[in-house]
């Protein structure tokens, strides 16, 4: 496995050995002492989720206090945004862009502290992920994706889908006035 350290602070890219041959592949998705061997996080994971989504869905750039994840696509690709929220980090409202294909099997660690979006560019993309702590209406929250402040530059896809929620989520400003 490789490990590659991102532009924004504690975020990493994980290149997992993938193992081919004329019946299909085989990669280890996640080993907990290889993970903590590398140094690749801090917290352990509590949870599992999976999300589908069609394509133009964008969801995010949703947040959560004291949670860390860690992330891939499992089929399709999407476009994958992580903004740095944290106020005393040196990457402090700086994003990073990836596109994450299925087929390439890579993972991303996005510290606690982050916001993170992505959107579907596939027919249909699976998306997995571990979190180091339980969901907590309390304490996520949601910064609107394309925001003026921030500047994503998003592929260029028309006709959008959002949730309500994402719909009428805050501003980057709205968050640091909250700081």
């Amino acid at each position: 496995m490789e490990v590659e350290r991102l532009p924004l602070f504690g975020l990493k890219l994980i290149k997992p050995n993938v193992y081919t041959d004329e019946r299909g592949f085989f990669l280890e998705t996640y080993n907990d002492a290889r993970y903590w061997d590398k140094e690749i996080y801090s917290d352990p994971f509590v949870q599992d989720n999976h999300s589908r989504s069609i394509k133009n869905v964008v969801r995010g750039l949703h947040y959560q206090a004291n949670q860390a994840k860690l992330i891939r696509c499992t089929n399709g690709i999407v476009y994958d945004v992580v903004v740095d929220i944290r106020k005393d980090s040196p990457t402090f409202g700086q994003h990073y862009g990836i596109y994450l294909y299925s087929s390439d099997c890579w993972q991303l660690y996005i510290p606690s502290g982050m916001a993170h979006a992505f959107i579907t560019l596939s027919d249909t993309a699976d998306f997995e992920y571990k979190v180091t702590n339980y969901y907590d209406p309390k304490t996520q929250g949601s910064i609107v994706w394309n925001d003026i402040d921030l500047n994503i530059q998003w592929p260029g896809i028309e006709n959008y889908i959002l949730s309500d929620k994402d719909k009428l989520a805050q501003s980057f400003q709205e968050y640091k006035d909250k700081l």
